[in-house]
């Protein structure tokens, strides 16, 4: 008898709902958490009510098959003429369960990391001596060009930032839109992960994609997840690096809470210089960090970037305690201008760069616990 081999069957890749149809999306949760009629992971309880792209024209049957390429549409959705493209990218799931980000923070991090343009920081730092400085992922890999600066190529970070062996360097790889969308398309091409890698950056911040509350809640879904994916392939990299967190409902934080119980990352990142107006704050991100501090593991680091408002530093640090550290690039940008920040706010003293930098990292500093 001869035998014959035969193809193993496959299931085909899970798709969100065309025109955020929750009856016909894999992801939908269903009202009482165990899906829907397509269901296939349970994720999402339902479509968000404010999206500016719910009725999209590639929604409709007769829409051309590259309907979404040709007008350049950037919101990843199920209406997407080539979601299931994007659904293979981020390896034909939406949940965390396959990801983990085996990692370690290194020792002798401060509670406040200051963040510079990439230059050599040894006039910043000569009253200083500060135990690490933040780089921020514009400075290293161009928005211009996408490709990696020489100067970061050609010798590692700390040289690069002319720091003492004593001292720190760490990358914050956040950045605009079009920067991490690049960064993400050309990593594999241009090996950029590991590139960085090679520039033995003390600690990397990885990349965070954007969740906004008028996008679909599929471009929410990828966007959670290839923030941990790229954070494990700097991992597998060899790379100290610490995940972004990123949510928009209490859904999201508790899948999170659910993957740190599970695979006890080094510490989370949270990027939050992007929430400047009050109602977004009171709204969606200080509830979302009460909820964190409260249900995360006691011990784990909890690291922000962003903050800058004296009393909005303090309720973080009430909340957080001593596990707290906080990245700014606000002592860097007010002392181009001779200016300094105070209890009272900025003040402009029309001091020298260098002794108006030294004067706000000292006072952010006294704002957190010390180490």
């Amino acid at each position: 008898m001869t035998s014959v081999s035969l193809p193993i069957p496959t299931v085909g890749v899970p798709l969100p709902g065309r025109g955020c149809d929750c009856n016909s999306c894999a992801f939908y949760a269903g009202p009482d958490g165990r899906g829907g009629p397509a269901t296939v992971e349970p994720l999402c309880t339902g479509q968000n009510s404010d999206c500016r792209f719910c009725g999209c024209s590639a929604a409709e049957a007769d829409a051309p098959a590259n309907a979404c390429v040709t007008r350049k549409c950037p919101i990843r959705c199920g209406s997407r003429t080539d979601i299931a493209g994007w659904m293979a990218d981020v390896g034909g799931t939406l949940t965390f369960d396959d990801i983990s980000v085996d990692s370690t923070l290194p020792d002798g991090l401060p509670s406040f990391i200051p963040m510079t343009d990439g230059s050599a920081v040894t006039k910043l730092d000569a009253s200083l001596n500060w135990p690490a400085y933040g780089v921020g992922l514009r400075r290293v890999f161009s928005p211009d060009t996408h490709t990696l600066y020489k100067r970061f190529t050609e010798q590692t970070a700390r040289q690069a930032l002319a720091l003492g062996d004593h001292q720190k360097a760490v990358l914050v790889g956040y950045g605009e839109d079009p920067l991490v969308e690049a960064f993400w398309t050309r990593r594999g091409r241009d090996r950029l992960v590991e590139r960085i890698a090679e520039q033995e950056w003390d600690l990397v911040l990885s990349c965070n994609y954007s969740i906004y509350g008028d996008w679909p809640r599929t471009e929410h879904l990828l966007n959670m997840r290839r923030s941990l994916l790229l954070a494990q392939e700097f991992a597998e990299a060899g790379v100290n690096v610490v995940p972004n967190v990123y949510w928009f409902r209490l859904e999201d934080l508790q899948r999170y809470l659910s993957w740190i119980e599970d695979t006890q990352p080094a510490a989370i990142a949270i990027n939050v210089q992007t929430v400047r107006d009050n109602a977004d704050w009171d709204s969606w991100e200080r509830p979302g960090l009460h909820w964190l501090a409260e249900n995360l593991p006691e011990d784990l680091p909890v690291i922000l970037t962003g903050l800058s408002r004296a009393n909005r530093i303090a309720e973080m640090v009430q909340i957080f305690g001593s596990r707290l550290t906080l990245i700014s690039q606000n002592p860097h940008q007010y002392a181009l201008h001779g200016a300094i920040m105070t209890p009272n706010g900025r003040e402009d003293v029309h001091a020298r760069t260098e002794d108006a930098f030294a004067a706000t990292v000292q006072y952010m500093a006294s704002l957190l616990p010390s180490r």
